[in-house]
């Protein structure tokens, strides 16, 4: 039996995206998602941790997310990790991306920010759903996250 490499994310991007072409046409956008926890320690104190994320987008989906996505809007992703290697100076080194199968914008600020819009790669097609629609088979529904909150650009991330 084959294993199961499935990541889904939902959180906000702290920079904006890092698109280029590479190959023969091919074009690849760089994301940087953070996502936070907050819980009660022992002592009544609240804590909070970020996590950060780099998500690599492909083909089509890339180009979307690089045209409509920006610092501090909210998105789903979905997609694998991937692990890569390189030398640096005789050095190896590694690192681990999620690699987005789809990409749900969630931020809503105007009809061109992809307000509600999800956006999926199958085999270099790309495929157009509703805000709630079906998503690679499971139906969700983005409204359950709530009202987003106020952003101001010029802030840092983590929030």
């Amino acid at each position: 039996m084959s294993g199961i490499n499935k990541v889904i994310i939902v959180g906000r991007l702290g920079n904006d995206p890092e698109m280029k072409a590479v190959g023969q046409g091919a074009t690849v956008t760089r994301l940087s998602v953070a996502t936070s926890e907050s819980w009660t320690d022992k002592n009544g104190q609240k804590q909070e941790r970020t996590e950060w994320h780099r998500v690599t987008v492909w083909g089509k989906l890339a180009e979307l997310c690089g045209k409509y996505l920006a610092k501090g809007k909210q998105v789903y992703v979905e997609g694998k990790l991937q692990t890569r290697s390189w030398e640096d100076n005789g050095v190896k080194k590694y690192a681990t991306d999620i690699v987005a199968s789809t990409v749900q914008f969630l931020s809503a600020s105007g009809a061109s920010a992809g307000n509600g819009q999800g956006y999926s790669q199958d085999n270099s097609a790309m495929n157009q759903s509703s805000g709630g629609g079906n998503n690679g088979g499971a139906d969700f529904n983005f409204g359950d996250f709530g009202p987003e909150p106020t952003f101001n650009q010029s802030e840092d991330i983590p929030f």
